[in-house]
């Protein structure tokens, strides 16, 4: 056991028992997040006052934050987007990132597989429909195998996807900053541009980071070049998709719906958009199973066994 001092800011690992017990038996000085709510930007120097390593799932990691948390040498990440996490600042204040990527690919292809099914199949929709008014209405949708699907990100939980998808013989489209030729002719995948996908796709599935190369990649223009029948699917990050702009594709039937996980903001509170007829939306559970916790919730503590030496 080590008296080093570890905050934990996610509410998700904090409300883990068994991630609770093993980071516990290693740092019993361990601080959790047992608000039940995200701890705010204004208060987070605050929370990780004295810390020696911090555990963080979505909070903002920053220069400012760092400068007021002068004991603080290693944050370990909970979790695989790193769109939160300044790396040049925590180098310039010699604060060691613990990160592993890809730990929750099963899980979140899974959910973009259901989603995909659930819109093509009009499941959502019809389930919403029958509690809601008692519609009958024997609306099927269409079998995903009849698909065409545009992948836009061939990384970690694209090629999952990607793997789940072969018994269902969609014809799919992908695009990556990557040169993945070999993979693709492997996989029987057609490589093509953003826009060929935005024009072309039955479904779009959006698999990439948020930076500053991705951040509203799905704007007004590119609704307008989407077919109206066209789904999309957003299970990567809420600022990856305008969301102002998806609302008014929905309200203005655009495109058929859409199915997300993310938010620009989370949680979202704009109930008259999640509330519209032609969305489906969770509150960012794609790596939520409890296969993926585990799996994010050990490697975070991994990264502070081996950082401290245990």
């Amino acid at each position: 056991m080590d008296n080093k001092k570890i905050v934990v800011t996610s509410r998700s690992f904090s409300a883990h028992p068994k991630l609770r017990e093993e980071l516990l038996s290693l740092f019993p000085n361990t601080k959790f997040n047992d608000r039940g709510t995200i701890v705010g930007e204004k208060d987070l120097a605050k929370f990780l006052s004295g810390a020696d390593g911090a555990i963080v799932a979505l909070d903002p990691i920053k220069l400012s934050l760092l400068n007021q948390c002068p004991d603080l040498k290693i944050i370990s990440k909970f979790g695989v987007g790193m769109d939160n996490v300044d790396r040049k600042a925590c180098k310039i204040t010699g604060v060691a990132i613990g990160w592993t990527g890809g730990l929750n690919r099963r899980g979140v292809a899974e959910m973009a597989l259901c989603y995909m099914i659930g819109l093509s199949r009009h499941i959502f929709f019809s389930a919403r429909d029958l509690r809601g008014s008692n519609s009958w209405i024997k609306d099927g949708g269409q079998d995903l195998s009849s698909k065409t699907i545009g992948i836009i990100g061939v990384g970690y939980v694209g090629k999952e996807l990607i793997a789940l998808l072969r018994g269902f013989g969609c014809k799919i489209l992908v695009n990556d900053i990557i040169d993945q030729k070999d993979y693709y002719k492997e996989n029987k995948l057609l490589e093509t541009d953003k826009e060929e996908i935005f024009k072309t796709a039955d479904i779009i599935t959006v698999h990439t980071p948020l930076d500053s190369s991705t951040e509203k990649m799905f704007t007004e223009k590119v609704f307008s070049l989407m077919k109206q029948d066209s789904f999309l699917v957003n299970v990567a990050r809420g600022g990856i998709v305008d969301q102002l702009a998806l609302k008014k594709a929905l309200m203005g039937n655009d495109i058929a719906g859409a199915a997300i996980d993310v938010f620009e903001m989370e949680p979202c509170d704009d109930f008259e958009f999640l509330q519209l007829p032609n969305l489906y939306c969770t509150p960012h559970t794609g790596g939520s199973s409890e296969q993926s916790m585990l799996a994010m919730g050990r490697s975070a503590i991994n990264h502070l066994k081996k950082y401290f030496g245990l």
